[in-house]
């Protein structure tokens, strides 16, 4: 996936013309197919640790909730970002966990049943918790429609998934035959996402890309390190670690590039760092997941 979104960038950016008729506002009915089949490959069981494990859950999303934004904040100013760059920034913190935290928590053998339910949970708290972070980090300086963006994730998030959970619990065996589908069409709607964006703003990516990318790069960086970081201040076992190290490190940034698309329209840039991360965090995060694998083959040979 990770070579799949970074070639659309590519694309994107060496061939922007191409892509001129397409509209953002795609963008929605795009992330909404990747909430759906979400929905679709949620099972009970993915809910039920909430009840079972809910002190996991709990240090995860405030985890997700608290570095991320806070980490956001810092690197806008540090860097001292436009009002456009930094509130895209802010938008990439404010989000819910990303569905390819999922599998790279699979791959880096980490606790799945636990990146799962933090993906859900946190997912369900996006509408009131993006706003609401979003707003208390930049709505000093920037108009932040809360209300706005609270219905903006629930018709492009929550609906989404919820459609997915009922055809799932209505039409079982559709879903069987199409589960095996779900992560390609996923990959082809992130990378379309990130191809939109990148060919919207090619020009303005070329001129201050470089600070951009140093951002996001640090940014998913320090987020994977701190949510390991909390994980050990907390004794975690080392698989749970690796879960909400992911799970903090990797964003929902097709939110917030649809986010910035739908609320902050007058700062075209803002859609920006979402697509950067979209590319950056599934090549970190492959990366990290060789790493971990590799740290318990290591530790089954001594």
């Amino acid at each position: 996936m990770g070579v799949l979104v970074l070639v659309s960038a590519g694309v994107g950016l060496a061939f922007p013309g191409a892509f001129s008729g397409i509209k953002p506002t795609v963008i929605n009915p795009l992330l909404g197919i990747i909430m759906f089949g979400m929905g679709m490959s949620l099972r009970l069981e993915d809910f039920k640790i909430v009840f079972s494990r809910p002190k996991d859950i709990i240090i995860g999303c405030v985890a997700q909730f608290t570095v991320m934004p806070l980490l956001a904040f810092v690197l806008s100013r540090v860097f001292n970002l436009n009002e456009a760059l930094a509130v895209g920034v802010v938008l990439v913190g404010c989000c819910p966990g990303g569905t390819a935290s999922n599998v790279i928590t699979y791959l880096a053998k980490g606790d799945l049943a636990l990146s799962v339910g933090m993906t859900a949970t946190s997912t369900l708290l996006a509408p009131v918790m993006t706003p609401l972070l979003v707003w208390l980090l930049v709505g000093k300086s920037v108009d932040v429609d809360v209300a706005g963006m609270l219905f903006s994730i629930l018709w492009v998030v929550i609906l989404p998934i919820v459609v997915g959970l009922v055809v799932k619990a209505l039409w079982p065996k559709f879903t069987e035959r199409t589960t095996a589908y779900l992560p390609a069409v996923s990959s082809l709607s992130i990378a379309f996402i990130v191809l939109i964006i990148i060919a919207a703003n090619a020009q303005k990516l070329l001129t201050s890309g470089i600070i951009i990318i140093v951002v996001v790069v640090l940014h998913n960086l320090c987020g994977l390190a701190l949510g390991w970081l909390v994980g050990r201040l907390l004794h975690l076992p080392d698989a749970k670690r690796r879960a909400v190290s992911i799970e903090v490190g990797m964003q929902n940034s097709g939110l917030a590039s649809s986010l910035a698309t739908l609320h902050f329209a007058t700062y075209p840039m803002a859609t920006i760092p979402g697509a950067v991360f979209s590319v950056w965090h599934n090549i970190s995060g492959a990366i990290v997941a060789r790493i971990y694998a590799r740290m318990d083959n290591q530790a089954m040979k001594d």
